[in-house]
């Protein structure tokens, strides 16, 4: 049983830590709403807690001030959860470390993007918004841009590895083709914009990524 600072064994209720993320899961679920409905400027702690059914205080408590709530919106879209999931612990980045082709890991990425920015396209594009009007979302959408470059040089050098990737382009070269492409503003113009589907976007892009990347 956890013990606190002064040696004295603590009690957790599980129903207690059930119910306590039930109550983060609605507010997450009613900051993403709000985001998307009334933009980050329009939306409130108040708007937020009276959307959960929960006291502001539970806000406060649950996640944090509203730009803690629009970074865990981000986080729980990219992972798919309702808290953040480092990139080696995903099921889909596993799955591509196993895969023995360079073909079929890029065919397993795009399939995963496609998935992932049905949820995340939505939240990225409001945050992208509001950056240029607040400096804690300016801070947030800089910082997971250089994440995820940072994801798409990892990605390389596990593609490189199977010897099956072009000489003519460096890996950072690569990464930043893989980066361009991944990101809200391609989903919006084609799923949005043009209609595609979920499969199709995902089809095309390990396609691109394949013709662009393999020699």
């Amino acid at each position: 049983m956890p013990q606190d600072v002064n040696g004295v064994r603590a009690y957790r209720s599980p129903r207690r830590a059930q119910q306590a993320a039930a109550t983060r899961a609605a507010v997450l679920a009613a900051a993403r709403d709000l985001f998307l409905s009334e933009g980050y400027a329009g939306t409130t702690v108040a708007a937020v807690a009276a959307r959960a059914q929960v006291a502001v205080d539970t806000v406060y408590a649950a996640v944090g001030r509203k730009p803690a709530l629009l970074r865990e919106v981000v986080e729980a879209a990219i992972s798919g959860t309702d808290h953040a999931v480092p990139p080696a612990q995903r099921d889909y980045v596993r799955r591509i470390r196993a895969a023995g082709s360079a073909r079929e890991k890029i065919a397993l990425y795009g399939n995963a993007v496609a998935q992932i920015q049905d949820r995340l396209g939505p939240v990225y594009l409001a945050l992208r918004e509001a950056a240029t009007t607040d400096d804690d979302c300016r801070v947030l959408w800089e910082t997971i841009s250089a994440r995820r470059a940072a994801n798409m040089r990892d990605l390389v050098a596990d593609l490189r590895v199977t010897g099956e990737l072009r000489a003519d382009l460096t890996d950072d070269e690569m990464a930043d083709i893989v980066w361009s492409m991944n990101g809200p503003e391609y989903w919006a113009l084609l799923v949005h914009g043009r209609g595609w589907t979920t499969r199709r976007f995902g089809t095309w892009l390990a396609d691109a990524w394949t013709r662009s990347l393999v020699g």
